[in-house]
């Protein structure tokens, strides 16, 4: 693939042809605070960690991933995997509610001609809307996306905070 013949959405091609942060994993500096990188984290329990996407297919993309490294949900502990699911819940029945989604896509990328550009497994969570652009838009980086990363973020950690003192969840906390 000649990253130069394709059209990428929202400032994503710089990312795609290999201009990234100089770190060794994004979701691991994500998790670590790191300077190098945007710290997106919505909300995180001792094992997991739940970011918005800096370049979302809709708003509300979110990415729920293991602190520690891992590239395969084969490796993840039974304690991992439990928060996970447990955690997969939580943020689809938020998105929901903050969203209003007609659907969702659920699911990994897992090896290295999957597509997943980040080496770090991650699971994502896609919110999916009528009348949204179609696949082979989405392939000519045809993407419209009407909420700014960093106030979905705002609105999903207020949502989430709120939403676990309903639920009385103490597990999950809302980052900052």
């Amino acid at each position: 693939m000649n990253p130069d013949s394709y059209v990428f959405p929202l400032g994503k091609g710089d990312y795609i042809r290999g201009e990234r942060p100089h770190v060794e994993c994004i979701l691991c500096a994500v998790n670590q605070g790191s300077a190098a990188v945007d710290r997106l984290l919505v909300g995180e329990s001792e094992l997991m960690a739940a970011s918005i996407n800096l370049y979302p297919y809709n708003s509300g993309h979110l990415l729920l991933f293991p602190k520690r490294h891992i590239l395969d949900i084969r490796q993840l502990s039974p304690e991992e995997n439990s928060q996970l699911w447990a955690m997969t819940n939580i943020f689809l029945d938020l998105v929901e509610n903050l969203y209003h989604p007609k659907g969702f896509n659920v699911g990994y990328n897992l090896g290295d001609s999957s597509g997943a550009s980040i080496p770090h497994l991650h699971m994502q969570i896609i919110p999916r809307y009528h009348n949204e652009v179609g696949m082979i838009d989405l392939i000519g980086g045809a993407r419209v996306v009407i909420e700014d990363p960093k106030v979905t973020l705002k609105r999903l950690r207020a949502g989430l905070e709120s939403f676990l003192e309903k639920k009385e969840i103490e597990w999950l906390k809302v980052s900052n």
